[in-house]
């Protein structure tokens, strides 16, 4: 097995601890800000399936349960034994120096399978993970604290 690769992103936003705990911790929410999911269901308060984009038009799926939770503090998770992706993560609210909103930590690590599925897990989560979860922050600071992600989409390119 290869070794896991770890990825971990901060971002401030406007915005008490308390609403992005409770956006976030409804897990149906994040393919709203994240590219790369497709869907997300909620079987219970403890676990949930995922269903991101794979190669070719396809998509992989699995199932992650919540293994730590602290209202308005950590959410953290882990994929179900089994699973396609083997991955866990984090997402901490903390409070931001000076009263400036929360600070928002994304910590995430995978270990992406050998073989044909390997090239899908590196479709799935783009050839530099980093850029992904700080574009993913990004778009969510966007929702959280203006109610929309801002595109260029429809508008006149320069030539």
């Amino acid at each position: 097995m290869s070794q896991p690769i770890k990825v971990e992103k901060t971002v401030t936003i406007n915005k008490p601890v308390e609403e992005l705990y409770r956006f976030w911790h409804n897990f149906e929410n994040l393919p709203r800000f994240m590219k790369h999911l497709k869907d997300v269901k909620v079987h219970n308060n403890k676990r949930s399936h995922w269903t991101t984009s794979g190669v070719l038009g396809g998509s992989v799926e699995w199932d992650a349960d919540i293994i730590e939770d602290r209202e308005n503090e950590l959410i953290a998770w882990a994929s179900v034994e089994g699973a396609d992706v083997d991955n866990s993560g984090s997402v901490r609210f903390q409070p931001a120096p000076a009263n400036r909103g929360t600070e928002v930590k994304v910590v995430t690590k995978y270990n992406p399978p050998g073989g044909a599925i390997g090239a899908t897990i590196a479709k799935l989560f783009g050839e530099e993970p980093e850029q992904q979860i700080g574009d993913d922050l990004r778009r969510f600071k966007m929702m959280m604290e203006a109610g929309e992600i801002a595109t260029t989409e429809g508008q006149p390119r320069g030539k």
